[in-house]
């Protein structure tokens, strides 16, 4: 059966102090009374950012002058499905208004409510709040190189961080000495506001129950229900396990290798053609990892990243 396929650009406008601006849908239209992200559908033979632009003017009389892609969303019913298109605007000419008769709103993007939006939206509000570096712990011969690392990461501006700790490099310490280690990664990135994923074996994930959560593409095979935990990640390297961890319910992902890397260089990178081509196949944030730099962070947004995830580009000592 031929369903019909919509493409429409969505703004999500963010201003200096981290708010977004939302409408509110009329009483009468469809999914009335809900939050929406302004913009519309594509009119024929019109680019996405030409559609963004005119939208916004149209809706908000505002040119946008600073954009970049956030993510795409695909929805679909049963006769239709809809591709929502969604860039982050961070700078505009004009003062926003709603020029159709809309309520319009600023709002902390920490504070949104999917539940006052579509369906739809919950990715593009968990877009909203992650930052574009995600930082993944390395090599560190001490508790005091441990935290100079992860706190000059923090300093640099990372607000995302995964304490990764290897099976074989616990059976190399004392397990003191591995909740030292967790405690200090703990109390650095609560200090600072960063959100700490935990990529760790059975025993330490069972000993701490960790409430933010990180499993690699093994321990995702082992899960039929997203585990009990505020915020959930997993590492993917094949379309599959993108749909597996999409259907687990992740908050977001990360993708490798895309790039050649040192440590594994066996391993054929995917390349940013095909990465994009597997970030489309999911609506969840996916971060680009192997062999990337925060140089790479516009070439990820590109390819429909939410932006980068590394070990060596960020965890080095700067």
């Amino acid at each position: 059966m031929h369903t019909e396929f919509i493409h429409v650009a969505l703004a999500a406008i963010v201003n200096g102090n981290n708010e977004v601006l939302t409408s509110q849908r009329a009483p009468e239209a469809h999914l009335g009374g809900f939050l929406e992200f302004p913009g519309g559908k594509l009119e024929s033979g019109e680019s996405v950012q030409h559609a963004l632009l005119r939208e916004l003017d149209e809706e908000l009389g505002i040119c946008a002058t600073s954009y970049r892609p956030l993510i795409k969303v695909t929805h679909r019913y049963d006769d239709k499905t809809v591709l929502l298109d969604v860039w982050k605007v961070d700078a505009y000419s004009g003062k926003p208004i709603g020029r159709e008769g809309q309520a319009i709103h600023w709002q902390k993007v920490e504070q949104l409510d999917p539940a006052e939006f579509p369906a739809a939206n919950a990715a593009i509000i968990k877009a909203l709040n992650l930052p574009e570096h995600y930082l993944i712990s390395g090599k560190f011969d001490s508790i005091d190189e441990f935290e100079a690392r992860l706190g000059s990461a923090i300093d640099r501006g990372i607000r995302l961080a995964q304490l990764r700790l290897t099976h074989d490099w616990l059976q190399s310490v004392d397990e003191k000495y591995a909740v030292q280690v967790i405690k200090r990664a703990t109390a650095l990135c609560e200090h600072a506001g960063v959100r700490l994923m935990f990529n760790l074996p059975d025993e330490l994930q069972q000993l701490i129950n960790p409430s933010c959560l990180h499993l690699n593409s093994r321990k995702l095979q082992q899960y039929r229900q997203r585990p009990d935990c505020d915020y959930l990640s997993v590492s993917c390297h094949t379309v599959q396990e993108m749909l597996d961890a999409e259907a687990l319910g992740v908050d977001f992902m990360v993708v490798s290798p895309v790039q050649a890397t040192a440590t594994h260089p066996e391993i054929r990178p995917l390349g940013w053609e095909k990465f994009a081509a597997m970030t489309a196949q999911v609506s969840v944030p996916v971060y680009a990892l192997g062999g990337v730099c925060r140089d790479d962070t516009e070439k990820a947004w590109s390819a429909g990243a939410q932006g980068i995830a590394a070990i060596g580009a960020l965890w080095n000592l700067e």
